[in-house]
């Protein structure tokens, strides 16, 4: 065989394992990506429960939570300041997903929800009234993310609505309705055709 022809066989060779090497980098980098977006979930998922349990466990906190994003003026100089804290650490979360998005680190049907939870708190008058005088700004980007979104009317205000009529127990269906409509509804199943053609004669 000629040298020619040997140095053309050894280019080639070369140029397929050159392929073969970028096509395997390119498939760890999604691996890594797709970890990364995984990791990056369960570290925003256990920041939200964290905050969540603790309001769930902690009934003083609950309470200046409901009352401070509705009212905070009904709350005391201390559970004002309390209230802050607590706005702190949710609006910290939301900023920190909010910086995971921006770099492609965060699904962005996951980003998508978030926005909308985001847009739902400012139903609240509390809230909004505590983002207006919080005391130290959160990151400029964030800070210009969410006066967008004020902006932009983004607010469902539907929604707030909705959750306004079910916290104070207006919105809750008829038990005894809905209890009267299943049972109804297990007995039609349970009868057989026979029987239920016997009823209409």
């Amino acid at each position: 065989m000629e040298l020619d022809t040997l140095a053309k066989l050894g280019e080639f060779v070369g140029g397929f394992f050159v392929v073969v090497s970028l096509v395997y980098l390119a498939h760890q980098v999604r691996q890594n990506t797709r970890s990364l977006r995984t990791e990056n979930y369960a570290r925003v998922l256990d920041r939200m429960s964290a905050l969540q349990a603790q309001l769930s466990a902690d009934s003083e906190l609950n309470r200046i939570v409901v009352v401070g994003a509705g009212k905070p003026e009904a709350l005391e100089r201390q559970e004002r300041v309390r209230f802050g804290w607590a706005m702190y650490e949710l609006f910290g979360a939301a900023e920190f997903m909010y910086h995971q998005a921006v770099q492609k680190a965060l699904p962005a049907e996951v980003w998508t929800r978030w926005q909308k939870t985001v847009a739902w708190w400012f139903s609240h008058p509390g809230i909004r009234t505590w983002w207006d005088n919080k005391p130290t700004p959160l990151s400029s980007d964030f800070e210009s993310f969410v006066e967008d979104l004020l902006r932009s009317h983004q607010i469902d205000e539907e929604a707030a609505r909705r959750w306004e009529l079910f916290v104070s127990g207006e919105a809750l269906p008829d038990v005894a309705a809905i209890t009267s409509s299943s049972t109804a509804k297990t007995n039609d199943r349970d009868t057989s055709p026979n029987e239920r053609d016997e009823v209409d004669e």
